[in-house]
């Protein structure tokens, strides 16, 4: 006996008989009917064809009781268009006929969600990621799964997730890669966007600078800017951040790739002080020149009061010791003409005895000036102006940064220190 499709009206005895069809294909045909009785439904749940379960699982109309059946089913398949089938349920277009037929198919699910398979556990997550009704212990497994391609989908989409949640795996994650995903997330806060900062895992700060939607501190995007010269996988998405701050844009034009500084010229959210900034920057990084030595008429007179006077060196030395001494902090009080305290950074950031660094700056030596720059780690585009502002150095002697950074190697910068540190010597 065989029928045409769902057009076809089966009353129950004919029901009946087509579910004892010796025809596998038969049976299949009629598991996929939205009109069957549940009993009928109930009794293919158990047919010896796997494609005849399968139909089962994948029917709305099937009772939920059938549910605990198909989820121990030793067929990979039937499990999965069973967990994908509960999970369209969960929308509340789809309420469940009882509180005790809830439960069977929550049961169902945790089973689901623990399947051994990893198939099994990524299908009930793609189906469950979005729904804003999924239950709260089903969504927690999932997120905790070890397998990134099960918890990732949920870690990236799931309503359900809270904030508390969501740092919790941040900072102890069971998947390789579930940072990553929980950076990719609309709208992720600013309390998930330090946690993750705080791990320091690079390429999850890298996917949450490229979220546009994601709220990270000013401050906190201002640190990470400083620390991008060294990590380019940070580069493009800093570029494109929707809101950077107010010196970000000038400094990135010091160090990103020559594509990228179209795209940074191009943003309309940076002031036309900013924008001449960042024109001058790319201009002489374009030009291969180096940085622009300053014009002696334009300089004001040269003091080197710092020299006779005591440095705040304890004070360096709590910047120093609880890392807020950056190069941001340096460039500061070098255009503010703090020379005190750049002279006293210097000497916290390179280890270098205070004496010997106050001859290099006496005798106005332009090579060992950048001995001392580059022994503190000094920035190379900051050692034209250390030459000109604090030392000294004539226009036509001082010493340009080249392609590379310092015009001087490590060796000879060692040599440098070296020689001052046996003149100081003589000279006590």
């Amino acid at each position: 006996m065989d029928f045409d499709g769902q057009n076809d009206h089966l009353d129950y005895e004919k029901s009946k008989e087509l579910a004892k069809s010796t025809d596998p294909k038969v049976r299949a045909k009629l598991a996929g009917r939205l009109d069957l009785p549940p009993e009928i439904l109930y009794f293919l749940a158990e047919d010896s064809d796997p494609k005849v379960r399968q139909q089962v699982a994948n029917n709305e109309a099937s009772p939920e009781l059938t549910h605990s059946i198909l989820a121990k089913d030793k067929v990979v398949g039937v499990r999965t268009h069973l967990a994908t089938k509960i999970a369209r349920s969960l929308d509340t277009t789809h309420p469940f006929s009882s509180e005790k037929s809830e439960q069977i198919s929550h049961d169902a699910l945790t089973r689901l969600a623990g399947d051994q398979i990893t198939a099994v556990r990524r299908a009930l997550a793609d189906a469950i990621k979005d729904i804003p009704g999924a239950p709260v212990d089903i969504v927690l497994k999932i997120a905790d799964d070890t397998e990134v391609q099960v918890s990732g989908p949920v870690l990236e989409h799931s309503p359900v997730l809270t904030d508390n949640d969501l740092i919790r795996i941040i900072e102890a994650p069971r998947s390789e890669g579930a940072r990553n995903f929980i950076s990719k997330r609309r709208a992720v806060s600013e309390g998930v966007s330090e946690a993750i900062v705080a791990t320091d895992d690079i390429t999850a700060i890298g996917d949450l600078l490229g979220n546009g939607s994601a709220q990270i501190m000013e401050t906190t995007l201002d640190n990470l800017v400083d620390r991008a010269k060294d990590i380019e996988l940070w580069h493009s998405p800093l570029v494109s951040r929707p809101k950077l701050p107010k010196t970000a844009a000038t400094r990135l034009a010091h160090f990103v790739a020559e594509n990228l500084l179209d795209e940074l010229i191009e943003r309309n959210d940076i002031g036309e002080e900013t924008l001449t900034d960042v024109k001058r920057v790319i201009q002489e990084r374009l030009d291969g020149a180096g940085f622009e030595i300053e014009d002696p008429a334009s300089m004001p007179t040269v003091a080197q009061d710092f020299l006779t006077t005591e440095p705040p060196i304890p004070m360096i030395q709590r910047l120093y010791d609880s890392r807020r001494l950056d190069s941001n902090m340096l460039e500061r009080s070098l255009d503010a003409g703090d020379f005190s305290f750049v002279f006293g950074a210097l000497i916290v950031n390179s280890g270098i005895d205070k004496d010997v660094v106050r001859l290099v700056f006496s005798e106005k030596s332009e090579k060992g000036i950048i001995a001392v720059c580059r022994l503190s780690s000094v920035p190379a585009n900051l050692i034209i102006r250390i030459q000109q502002r604090m030392g000294g150095i004539a226009p036509r002697n001082v010493m340009k940064p080249v392609k590379d950074g310092y015009p001087i190697s490590q060796e000879d910068a060692e040599w440098q220190i070296e020689f001052y540190s046996k003149l100081a010597n003589r000279l006590v």
